[in-house]
Formats: structure tokens, C-alpha cells, sequence
């Protein structure tokens, strides 16, 4: 039924990329990222909560010094051109551990350096890439206004030509900025006569104020301050990208984000499931070991399957992503096909890594609650995942949207049925087809109609993730033969198809329910003929758990 161009591709082999394949030389970047977290992160974890601003300037430059800045950055311009997976790899790593200054991080790796590279013209690329590299500056990335938040674009931040100094003279506000006060050099977006546009503003310009820190539930080590531009004179060699173009630097920009975002998010779940394993392992309760009780080894169970499905999922969107960006000329026709993708695995990633936290702090009882319990920080901390680099409520759009302009371009062959799959592929396979039936009914309402239906588009949005994670985490599987990786396909596909099942019912009601056709298209799904009739899930997370406590971390 569906091409391999089409909406959700089937690959007829398991060669796609999975964190298996990491070459000998990325392995060794992991280990050399996880023991700088370990000894410049970590051990000085009180001194980072606290704005001691000096201290994460030179904790960026060790980072400089040991290439972690550097990863996407071109060779020619101090870098090592290493790609998305390798870069999320490194999120990954400072993610597990990393607290508040993961969050510095990934901004000044991410939006803070990624414009230069895709956007800079020659002379800004040598000016700016190689200090961002380094370390020896910080970079941020303003978009955020106090009245401009999910709806990014109308941001009433403004630049305006003046001829007598031959410069954009720049007024306007920022709320929220990371890395606000240890920046160097900030992207700021503004409003001009021909559109948004994106200006290069360097510490130190004239006008240019920073408010306090903010105050906030989490990531208290990060800063998040206001910036307050008053009449900045702007050169005209500091436009990034095209005057009138910024919306499209923005855009692509945060996809690129969301991706990377999902990797810090599976380091940090991964953290918070070795603290629950390993205090699970030590309390006792009743004479036994917490991790000893059914319904504690079912929490483990799922939290590691969770994270293996987000894992699988990123590694092999970002493996994709290197190849489409290899050579690119036009970011935004390569990511266009990306965008469901990233915004998925930003979702999936903010929301596995609640769960993981939320179960593992349960694991820890009351002493959970205490701040001296590390699990009590990661708590605070997770919640902003859902919010910035865009909601997941605006994701979830995105990704309905970018499903349906898709469908409404590919070539689709007809649907038909399959009797020689496995269990787990005949569960993915029909989950497809049955989304594939209702995405083409909605692909006939008209376009505004269809936007307004936001219930729907968060159905077809959970219905994309759970057929992406269910085949990444199947492809893998079978790519390795293992039996860990099996039980956990075991368990995603399962229940991800009962998910699937759940939602595409309510969308075939949204439709109409008293339609003829439509209660035969629900009578059709509830028969289930092609679906295997299931397996006993306890007892495949009681084994699964086994593996995890052995290990006393994540296991895959």
C-alpha cells in the first residue's frame, strides 16, 4: 500500500542506523562526554545551580577544548563536521547528568551555532564559528517575545533601515533567552518592511540591556533573562541569511532543534532510570528488595521500554537526516520531509522522559519528594521540555500538518493485505493501513476546515509517533537477533497497535457517526483479521526487568 516515497515509508530490509552501529571513533566521543559530565558537571553540580556565571564559561570551554562545541561545525571553521547523530549522541551523553547545564548546552550547540553554519555567508562563518567551536564564546538564539510565544512569528520586535548610517536600527524586547547572560553573540529575529529577519547582535552593543534572571520551578542554573534592545545600530554585514527570510531560519532552525532536544531528553530519562533502579536495589521493604516486587519490576519494564522505542526512533531519523543534509544547498526543501519526524521525537522524547522520572521518583517514595535526592531536581527540571522549542501541543499540529501536505503530494499504490508478516510486522502493517484509510478521508476536507480540527490532529499526531516508534523498534530488533530488544519490540508493538486502534475509532467517529460508511470502516478495524491475538505482557516486562536491575541502568 505504501511506497517507500511515500507518507510512512516501509523499508524492505532492517538496514537503517540504530546506536548499534556507532563507529569505534563515536563510541569513544560518548565515553570522552560522559566523563567531562562526570568531572566538570556533576562534581560541581551546587556550583552550576547557582549563576556562578565564571565557572559554566570556562565549563563551556572545557567543553570547547575537548570538541563537544564543535561537532556539527564545519573542519574549515574549527569543527568536525560529525553530523545529527553524532550531535545527538553528545546531547544524549550531557543529558545523562548534565542538569541545567545540558539545557546551556544544547542551546549554544544547537540554535546558538546552527545558523552560521546553514545561514552565514563566508566572512560570518570565520568570525563566529570558530569562537563558538572553541568555547571562547557563548552563543543564544532570541525569538521568544512576551506577547509572541507559540505563535512565534508575530513577534512585534522591529528593524528599520536607516540610510544616513547606513545600518538597521533595532527596538524591541526578548523574554525567556537562554544563555542570556553568559552569551556573547546572540540571533535576534525582527520584524522588517519586507518580513521577519534574522540579526547577528553581539554583547556589549550600544542599547543593549539584560534583565535579571527568572526565577523558575526548574533549571535554575541556566539563564533566562530578558533582552531589551533600544535603538541598536545594526551594520548590514550582521543580516543573517536574507533580509525578509528570517521566518524561514526560525523554522528550520527549531526542527533541527526538536531533534536534538529528543536526545538530551533520552540521556536524561536513561539518568533518571539508574536512580530509580539502584535506590529500588538498595530499599528494603517487607524483607525484600523494592525491585523484588512484581509491580515494581513492571514500572522498570516500562520505563526502559519507553526509552528503547524514543532511542531507536532518533538515532535512525537523525542517520536519515545526515544523509538528506549531506551537500545541501536549501535547508528548507531538506527538512521539509523531516518535519513530522523532529517534532515527533520531541514530543515522544519530553514525554517518555516524564514518565521515566515520574515512576522512578515513585520508586523512591518520600524520599523521593526530598531535595536532596537527585530525583527531586530532574523532577523540576523535565517539566520545561514540554513548553519550549515549541509546545508539544504545537508540535502535534506540525506534524498532523506536515503528514497531510504529504499525503496530498505523494503517489500512493493501492492497499492490500499481508498473511506472511511476523506477529510484530503484521501489528505495524495494519496500523498503517488503518491510519492510511482515515488520513485519506481527512485529506478531502478542506484545508482551513481541517486546521480547526485540533482534536484530530492530536489523534493523527500520537497515531504517526506510535508507528514510528513501533517500526524503528522492530527494524532493530531484527537487525540484532537479541533477546532483550525482542521482548521489548514485543511489548511497543502491542500496545502501540492498541493505541493506534483506540485513536483511529475516535477519528472515524469525529467524522461522522452516523454515517454508514463509517461504522462499517469501525466494524472493519474492531475485527481485527489480520492481527495476532497477543501475547502475555507481564511476563515478558518481568524478564525485561531482570535484564535492567542486572545492569542497574538502562539496557537495551
Amino acid at each position: 500500500m505504501i511506497t517507500k516515497t511515500s507518507l510512512l515509508p516501509w523499508w524492505d530490509s532492517v538496514d537503517i542506523f540504530t546506536p548499534e552501529d556507532l563507529s569505534e571513533d563515536e563510541v569513544m566521543i560518548a565515553k570522552t562526554t560522559e566523563k567531562f559530565v562526570k568531572q566538570s558537571v556533576l562534581a560541581n553540580i551546587e556550583q552550576l545551580e547557582q549563576h556562578d556565571y565564571q565557572y559554566e564559561k570556562e565549563t563551556f570551554e572545557a567543553a570547547g577544548e575537548l570538541g563537544l562545541l564543535g561537532i556539527e561545525v564545519p573542519e574549515a571553521y574549527g569543527g568536525f563536521a560529525l553530523g545529527k547523530h553524532v550531535s545527538g549522541l553528545v546531547a544524549e551523553k550531557i543529558g545523562n547528568g548534565g542538569g541545567s547545564f545540558s539545557v546551556a548546552y544544547n542551546i549554544h550547540a544547537g540554535v546558538g551555532t546552527t545558523p552560521y553554519i546553514y545561514y552565514g555567508n563566508e566572512e560570518q562563518k570565520k568570525k563566529y564559528l570558530s569562537k563558538l567551536a572553541t568555547g571562547e564564546w557563548v552563543g543564544a538564539y532570541a525569538l521568544t517575545e512576551p506577547t509572541a510565544g507559540s505563535d512565534a512569528l508575530k513577534g512585534k520586535t522591529k528593524a528599520v533601515w536607516n540610510e544616513e548610517k547606513n545600518a538597521w536600527i533595532l527596538t524591541g524586547e526578548k523574554q525567556w533567552i537562554t544563555n542570556a547572560h553568559l552569551a556573547s553573540v546572540y540571533v535576534v529575529f525582527a520584524n522588517t518592511d519586507v518580513g521577519m529577519t534574522a540579526f547577528i547582535v553581539e554583547k556589549g552593543a550600544e542599547g543593549l540591556s539584560i534583565g535579571p534572571e527568572e526565577t523558575k520551578m526548574g533549571i535554575k542554573g541556566t539563564s533566562t533573562a530578558t533582552l531589551v534592545f533600544d535603538e541598536i545600530v545594526v551594520p548590514d554585514e550582521n543580516v543573517l541569511g536574507d533580509v525578509g527570510k528570517g521566518h524561514k531560519i526560525a523554522l528550520n532552525i527549531l526542527n533541527l532543534a526538536r531533534l536534538k532536544l529528543a536526545f538530551n531528553n533520552i540521556g536524561t530519562a536513561k539518568r533518571a532510570l539508574e536512580l530509580g533502579v539502584s535506590y529500588g536495589k538498595e530499599r528494603q521493604q517487607f524483607q525484600r528488595a523494592l525491585v523484588d516486587f512484581p509491580m515494581i519490576q513492571e514500572k522498570i519494564a516500562d520505563m526502559n521500554i519507553a526509552i528503547y522505542g524514543i532511542e531507536s526512533m532518533a538515532y535512525e531519523t537523525a542517520a536519515r537526516l545526515d544523509d538528506a543534509l549531506e551537500d545541501v544547498e536549501d535547508l528548507s526543501q531538506a527538512m521539509t520531509p523531516f518535519v513530522a519526524a523532529c517534532a515527533t521525537s520531541k514530543i515522544r522524547g519530553s514525554e517518555v522522559l516524564d514518565q521515566t522520572i515520574d515512576e522512578a521518583l515513585q520508586i523512591h517514595g518520600g524520599y523521593g519528594f526530598m531535595q536532596e535526592y537527585e530525583i527531586e531536581r530532574l523532577y523540576r527540571d523535565a517539566r520545561i521540555n514540554r513548553i519550549f522549542e515549541g509546545t508539544n501541543e504545537i508540535n502535534r499540529l506540525a506534524v498532523a500538518k506536515s503528514l497531510m501536505d504529504q499525503l496530498n503530494q505523494a503517489e500512493h499504490s493501492s492497499a492490500e493485505d499481508r498473511t506472511d508478516l511476523s506477529p510484530n510486522a503484521a501489528l505495524i502493517h495494519e496500523a498503517e493501513l488503518r491510519f492510511f484509510d482515515i488520513l485519506q478521508v481527512f485529506s478531502n476536507i478542506e484545508r482551513t476546515a481541517f486546521l480547526e480540527m485540533q482534536e484530530c490532529s492530536r489523534l493523527i499526531a500520537n497515531i504517526y509517533s506510535e508507528i514510528s516508534i513501533m517500526r524503528a523498534a522492530y527494524l532493530r530488533s531484527e537487525k540484532s537477533g537479541e533477546e532483550l530488544k525482542s521482548l521489548m519490540t514485543d511489548v511497543i508493538c502491542q500496545e502501540g497497535y492498541e493505541r493506534v486502534e483506540a485513536d483511529v475509532i475516535q477519528l472515524w467517529l469525529a467524522i461522522d457517526e452516523e454515517e454508514t460508511s463509517t461504522k462499517r470502516m469501525i466494524e472493519m478495524v474492531r475485527k481485527r483479521n489480520n492481527i495476532p491475538i497477543g501475547t502475555n505482557l507481564f511476563l515478558k516486562k518481568r524478564k525485561i526487568s531482570e535484564y535492567v536491575v542486572d545492569a542497574s541502568k538502562y539496557h537495551s
